[in-house]
């Protein structure tokens, strides 16, 4: 049975007009090195789906986007929430769907200003740089939310 934030975040989707024809999903709760096997997990799905291995550089390059986005939106669960819950993975033939589900109460903003020389901060300030779009999702049942970035399929 899907949750009211799986339904909030599909119906973000599709209202996008970016209905994800493959949607993957990893279970995070406890889970011991969340980080590397939620990129594991998208790498997978990335050689699954034809994205990898990469043809090209651009390829490469939309790629590695795609798993430092999933680093950083992990890690930033795991720090300033309660820790992920839940990684999917979704691909149209135009874009990825990265979303994070957490039990956290707060909202993920880039810090601002941003200064590059500091230590730290720069998660959501390269989620920002890097996707078409970003945003949470809040759990209407609860505390919660789906943090999702949505990153341009290699062409």
């Amino acid at each position: 049975m899907e949750t009211a934030a799986e339904s909030a975040a599909s119906a973000t989707a599709q209202q996008a007009g970016r209905a994800m024809r493959q949607v993957r999903r990893l279970r995070l709760v406890g889970a011991s090195g969340a980080v590397p096997r939620a990129r594991d997990f998208t790498r997978q799905a990335l050689q699954d789906w034809g994205w990898l291995p990469a043809a090209t550089a651009d390829q490469r390059a939309a790629a590695e986007d795609v798993l430092l986005v999933v680093s950083e939106l992990v890690t930033n669960a795991c720090l300033h929430a309660t820790g992920p819950e839940e990684l999917r993975v979704g691909a149209s033939s135009k874009v990825l769907r990265l979303e994070i589900v957490d039990r956290g109460s707060g909202s993920p903003a880039p810090r601002t200003p941003h200064r590059a020389g500091r230590p730290g901060g720069h998660g959501m300030f390269i989620v920002q740089r890097l996707c078409l779009d970003w945003g949470v999702v809040r759990n209407a049942e609860g505390p919660g939310k789906t943090v999702w970035a949505e990153l341009a399929a290699p062409s």
